[in-house]
């Protein structure tokens, strides 16, 4: 066993050999500007991302923890974007099941003006709102954010 493994024999080794990028690790999930990235690329095209969605898209596959760490960068990535002035970029991450953000985004809605229900058509049609302004907001010309 002295020798040791060769070069590339393991799983990383392999993923690497076969054009699959490693995660970077639990760090991505808490990359502001990385996740940042991917919801103004959501934005301007108009979509919204799963979950799932976009851990997949930081290298990670969904888990409870890892979403819960997701939703502190996302808290992080709208109090920068509120300082500038942009609308809200996390109503954009939402739960495949119904399409809704989870409940995490709704905890202070009433002092973002909503006191309706979580889930719904009336929850629904204030996402779908939300959702507009960030849309509108980040696919018209000039719209350059100096947030992280």
């Amino acid at each position: 066993m002295g020798k040791g493994r060769p070069r590339g024999d393991d799983l990383g080794g392999w993923l690497a050999g076969n054009g699959f990028a490693p995660a970077e690790g639990p760090g991505s999930i808490t990359d502001v500007a990385r996740v940042r990235a991917l919801l103004l690329d959501a934005a301007r095209e108009e979509r919204s991302l799963s979950y799932s969605e976009i851990l997949r898209a930081l290298g990670h596959r969904f888990t409870r923890p890892k979403m819960r760490a997701l939703c502190r960068t996302l808290d992080a990535i709208d109090a920068a974007g509120a300082a500038s002035g942009e609308p809200g970029l996390a109503v954009l991450v939402v739960r495949e099941s119904d399409r809704l953000p989870g409940q995490g985004w709704w905890v202070g809605s009433a002092e973002r003006g909503y006191t309706g229900p979580w889930e719904g058509p009336d929850a629904a049609a204030h996402i779908a709102e939300k959702q507009q302004a960030a849309f509108k907001f980040w696919r018209s010309a000039g719209a350059v954010s100096n947030s992280p």
